[in-house]
């Protein structure tokens, strides 16, 4: 059983890692996107308005964030119902833009920081923390199917909640089991 249990703990463990691996590769993708854009976007037609800039360019990286995570990161975590996960993955990223936009409002208005470069970075280490809090959000609550499909974490709850034997009563092939065990046995005690 420990040997069991071990075993588990490693193939979870080694299922957190790559889901974290995926995660990180599609939130490396919609940072590029989110980033490239809010770029663009504050030294070119939003020019003067970085805090929507930021919730624009947010929104769009968010839409290939669901899909990547919804089929690539979390597939095995999906949700039946598209439209309750889709739900609870924009309100996750409401949380996220919020942190991130607040970042750059903080830094533009109580900070009066006015350059665009400090902006910029404030949008980073707004959206590295949004990104912790939907990490932890999508595993826990928006992709949060259980592993049952999962063969290989199928039987994972009766290690803590073992099922008792079945003893259920004799079927059609359990006396033809015992008569063939039982002519052998009475055989031998006729030969003695």
């Amino acid at each position: 059983m420990i040997t069991t249990i071990a075993d588990r703990i490693r193939a979870l463990a080694s299922l957190f890692w790559r889901e974290l691996a995926k995660f990180g590769a599609v939130g490396g993708v919609a940072f590029v996107i989110d980033k490239g854009l809010f770029w663009v976007l504050i030294h070119g037609p939003m020019e003067n308005s970085e805090v929507k800039a930021q919730v624009l360019s947010a929104s769009i990286a968010t839409v290939f964030a669901w899909i990547a995570n919804r089929y690539w990161t979390f597939r095995h975590r999906r949700q039946s119902n598209v439209l309750r996960e889709l739900m609870m993955f924009l309100l996750i990223n409401a949380i996220g833009l919020g942190i991130a936009a607040g970042f750059v409002w903080l830094a533009k208005y109580p900070l009066d920081i006015s350059d665009r470069t400090g902006l910029f970075v404030a949008g980073i280490v707004g959206t590295v923390l949004a990104t912790a809090v939907r990490f932890v959000a999508y595993r826990f609550w928006v992709f949060n199917e259980e592993l049952d499909a999962e063969p290989a974490f199928a039987h994972d709850h009766e290690l803590i909640h073992p099922h008792p034997r079945a003893t259920a009563p004799a079927g059609p092939a359990e006396p033809a089991a015992r008569q063939a065990t039982a002519e052998p046995a009475a055989r031998q005690s006729t030969e003695q």
